[in-house]
């Protein structure tokens, strides 16, 4: 249909942009049901909000939650000289492995001399969980874990930070990432606030993907949140205006964005918009609220560790994501490290024995203050890398200290909301090769958090963008309560 001549000038000049957050379009009533979800879940949920913590580089599951002792007693010999089967032989490793390189130069997975644990390891809890010396915090919340053995990706490279994310490998068409997906499915639970938070990231350009919505559109995006200075430097009234000069301007911009509304009813990019402009102009007192940690108590900031030089970047990057869940935001993803630290491609001792300590007490405060704060049993944390170390040593650049990346069996866990605590589910091979099936491919993940979340991923097709069922994933019942 033609437009009238008025609404043609209205396009031209009133092209408004801003922060595009649509989580509350569903209210609107115009939006029709095969395009948008209706933001209630499918089934009862358990879950109200998730923290996603990830590392990034990928730290050996070897070195922190899987431990063999193969490995020592073997160091030094190639995998055909031990009594276990040679993993590279195994029919999973080409299975679960797509190389962007030609497979003639592909040996990043492939070494074949088995490297000693760097580590020790003890047992913790009732439960009797064995966790890396390097992480004595973590071990003393192994009651309240989940700890997941076998999990898998194919990407033995970096992008497989998107990969875990998004579940696409980076030859495939791109994929909403998990947060979006859940901003996408479920309502606000606080108008004031971004629904999808991202502290710490993301780590870098072209780990965006890790945050974004894709095809669901920039609306469903993470919003990173800065913990250093203003927390939404774009969003903040500039000094030289008043606040009430501030407050008209939101207003005249409400009423034209409601005259244009009248020419284009159904227009939702349009509603999404003046939705935006409410919210950006209340996120202005409710974010810097959220994020002002002077308000918690000495014993809280002791707990966390925000005062030490070691421990104050991801303390306060966790502490700041239980006040964000605990004020109603659905999904908080959580870097507690710069991109690609945990790349232990050398001196693994060495690396992993200087940033466990940055992360180990700031994650396990976490979860002990969600816990005393009753805040655990709605709150689902997520703790994962995006692929997991070789069990042979390294040998590129003349290294014999490191481990090379490892898509084909790594560690993640689980607690809160809906989980079994203080439980083991899965394992890797003798060698910590191979997840041993049956495995978790990373969408297994995101299937877990949406069915603890009460949504049903396959419900939240877009019509034109068919998924694939590797896309969907299952829900890992082992460690569901």
């Amino acid at each position: 249909m033609r437009p009238h001549r008025r609404t043609f000038l209205a396009d031209f000049g009133m092209g408004f942009t801003g922060l595009a957050l649509g989580a509350l379009l569903h209210r609107d009533g115009v939006v029709r049901a095969a395009e948008m979800p209706s933001g209630k879940p499918h089934h009862p949920p358990t879950a109200k909000s998730v923290i996603w913590i990830f590392l990034s580089g990928g730290y050996s599951h070897l070195e922190t939650f899987d431990p063999k002792p193969a490995l020592n007693k073997y160091a030094g010999k190639t995998f055909e000289q031990t009594p276990f089967p040679n993993p590279l032989r195994s029919p999973l490793h080409d299975k679960r492995s797509r190389s962007v390189v030609n497979d003639a130069i592909n040996v990043r997975d492939k070494y074949a001399t088995v490297y000693p644990l760097q580590v020790g390891f003890k047992k913790h809890g009732q439960s009797g969980i064995e966790v890396a010396d390097w992480l004595p915090h973590i071990g003393s919340c192994v009651d309240d874990l989940a700890i997941v053995r076998n999990v898998w990706t194919t990407d033995n490279d970096h992008a497989a930070e998107n990969q875990i994310h998004t579940g696409r490998h980076k030859l495939d068409d791109k994929q909403p990432s998990i947060g979006s997906w859940t901003h996408y499915g479920l309502g606000t639970l606080n108008e004031n606030l971004p629904q999808f938070v991202v502290l710490g990231g993301p780590t870098r350009a072209d780990t965006r993907e890790s945050i974004q919505a894709n095809y669901l559109g920039p609306r469903y995006d993470g919003i990173p949140l800065n913990l250093d200075g203003e927390p939404l430097p774009f969003a903040q009234r500039p000094q030289a205006i008043l606040p009430q000069e501030q407050k008209n301007e939101f207003d005249l911009i409400a009423k034209l964005n409601g005259l244009s509304g009248v020419e284009y009813p159904s227009d939702d990019s349009l509603r999404a918009r003046i939705r935006a402009y409410e919210l950006a102009y209340r996120m202005q007192s409710a974010v810097p609220d959220a994020l002002d940690m002077s308000k918690e108590t000495a014993e809280t900031h002791k707990l966390y560790g925000t005062d030490s030089a070691t421990t104050k970047v991801a303390a306060r990057r966790c502490l700041a994501a239980r006040r964000l869940v605990e004020r109603g935001v659905r999904f908080v993803q959580l870097y507690p490290s710069p991109y690609g630290v945990w790349d232990s491609h050398a001196k693994l001792k060495e690396n992993h024995g200087k940033l466990c300590p940055q992360i180990d007490q700031p994650v396990a405060a976490l979860v002990k203050d969600l816990k005393r704060c009753g805040l655990l049993k709605d709150t689902l944390v997520v703790f994962c890398t995006e692929f997991g170390r070789t069990p042979g040593m390294e040998t590129r650049g003349g290294s014999k200290e490191g481990r090379d990346h490892h898509p084909h069996g790594f560690s993640v866990w689980f607690a809160g909301a809906g989980i079994k605590p203080g439980i083991i589910h899965g394992e890797t091979d003798e060698l910590g090769f191979h997840a041993i099936e049956p495995a978790h491919y990373v969408t297994d993940l995101h299937a877990t958090v949406l069915h603890l979340l009460g949504l049903d991923p396959r419900k939240l097709e877009v019509p034109g963008r068919k998924r694939l069922e590797i896309d969907h994933g299952q829900p890992i019942k082992g460690i569901l309560s």
